[in-house]
């Protein structure tokens, strides 16, 4: 791409993320949320099933795609290698017959974490990759070194030039790799490079989260052989021939989880659709022990009932099955309500407390102490305008707004748009008063 291509994408992105900026949402408080509510496909299941499709040659169909920008973006980036894509509604068709390019550059991939992902699966396929540093919500430092370590491992030569992994691989060999911390993409790269290595491959210490579950599945039905997945230890017999194949996304469990603390905070009564018992376990003990009724319905989801008052809790964050850092925001703010002081330990992300000062903008009484918070409940939230630092982050202050007396005004809502789809109507339909406006 020449320099002046580069400089006009970069210009007209700054342009969308200003119009994306100025977009904020207005929301009225005191509104019980009730009613029926549907959890979308998972972006974080769905984006490394799209790099594997650079696995091997052939039209994949994959269902259930929550629309969303991180999608939008990936499906970008696999038109640059040379895939062709075609995402309507809330399915893709990808055919990966003819690959024009191993590289995944800045421009595409710099608001991305999941980015790296591409890394695995052009080794396996080509044999050498160029992939930018990714990026994402600045939450903390996120490093790739275990992944990158452990593709040493299966003979990959690995350097780092310019901002860019420069990898190349003649001959894949399975290996042990043992990650010193679970890391979900680090075990989904190699995951899918260990399935063109020959011999076998184990991964120790590895992720468990569903995700993971959910890519063994898809890559063992293209033909893979892999076992394990959901335990720390995970098996994968390489060198099989891949096909391609069709696929349905697993629900968001962390959209989920949002919508469950949403309707506890508002003392509501929902029924999730879609949400996975399963996938949850570890919110639903604390929601239960501040009081909330939560039960399964037939067919998929959940009920969700809460009665006032909350009790405070306890919550550390930790992989999969402890408590999620993906809903320790939104937790904090139904903790507000708690009658009580509660705590919160935040062991994944060292910078996954920016929401708090916004919380106290709206009369939140939060105190950090390194890496706990101290609540103290007071249900006195009043309505302000606040700024969304990161995803989750967006999500806690809507919940923060629907208990607040008066309007509170979230603002830097593009966040949002790269995890939640459609989030606002989605709550206006369960009786919250929001609006998106420009």
């Amino acid at each position: 791409m020449s320099l002046s291509n580069k400089t006009l994408i970069n210009e007209i992105d700054s342009l969308l993320l200003l119009e994306f900026d100025l977009q904020r949402l207005l929301i009225k408080g005191g509104v019980r949320l009730v009613g029926e509510i549907n959890v979308s496909g998972a972006k974080n299941a769905a984006l490394p099933l799209f790099f594997a499709t650079l696995l091997t040659p052939g039209k994949f169909e994959i269902t259930n795609i929550p629309r969303l920008r991180d999608i939008q973006t990936t499906v970008d980036l696999l038109k640059q290698l040379g895939a062709e894509v075609d995402y309507t509604d809330h399915s893709v068709n990808i055919s990966t017959d003819d690959l024009k390019s191993h590289e995944a550059p800045y421009d595409l991939v710099r608001t991305m974490r999941a980015s790296v992902l591409a890394l695995g699966p052009l080794l396996a396929r080509c044999g050498k990759a160029r992939v930018s540093l990714p990026g994402g919500c600045a939450i903390g430092a996120r490093p790739i070194n275990l992944h990158l370590e452990g593709m040493k491992k299966l003979g990959v030569k690995i350097s780092l030039e310019n901002g860019y992994v420069e990898a190349a691989v003649d001959s894949l060999k399975g290996d042990t790799v043992h990650f010193s911390l679970p890391t979900v993409t680090g075990t989904e790269n190699i995951m899918m490079l260990a399935t063109k290595a020959e011999g076998t491959t184990i991964i120790e210490n590895a992720a468990k989260e569903p995700e993971i579950i959910e890519l063994q599945n898809f890559l063992n039905q293209m033909g893979a052989k892999i076992s394990g997945a959901g335990t720390s230890k995970i098996t994968i017999q390489g060198g099989d021939k891949l096909k391609p194949t069709k696929y349905k996304v697993m629900p968001d469990r962390i959209e989920a989880g949002t919508f469950m603390i949403a309707a506890a905070a508002t003392g509501g009564d929902l029924i999730i659709k879609n949400a996975v018992y399963e996938h949850l376990t570890a919110l639903i003990t604390k929601l239960e022990e501040c009081g909330v009724k939560i039960e399964k319905i037939k067919g998929d989801g959940l009920r969700v009932r809460a009665y006032e008052p909350l009790k405070p809790v306890n919550i550390s964050t930790g992989p999969f099955p402890d408590f999620p850092t993906d809903c320790q925001a939104q937790m904090m703010a139904l903790l507000t309500k708690a009658k009580g002081t509660s705590t919160i330990v935040e062991n994944i992300f060292e910078n996954r407390f920016m929401h708090v000062q916004e919380l106290q903008r709206m009369g939140a009484n939060i105190e950090l102490r390194g890496n706990t918070a101290l609540i103290h409940g007071n249900g006195g939230l009043t309505g302000a305008p606040v700024m969304a630092t990161d995803l989750r982050a967006s999500a806690s202050l809507i919940i923060a707004g629907l208990i607040a007396n008066g309007v509170t005004e979230v603002n830097r809502i593009y966040h949002l748009d790269r995890g939640y789809e459609k989030i606002e109507e989605k709550l206006k339909n369960v009786g919250a008063n929001i609006d998106r406006v420009n």
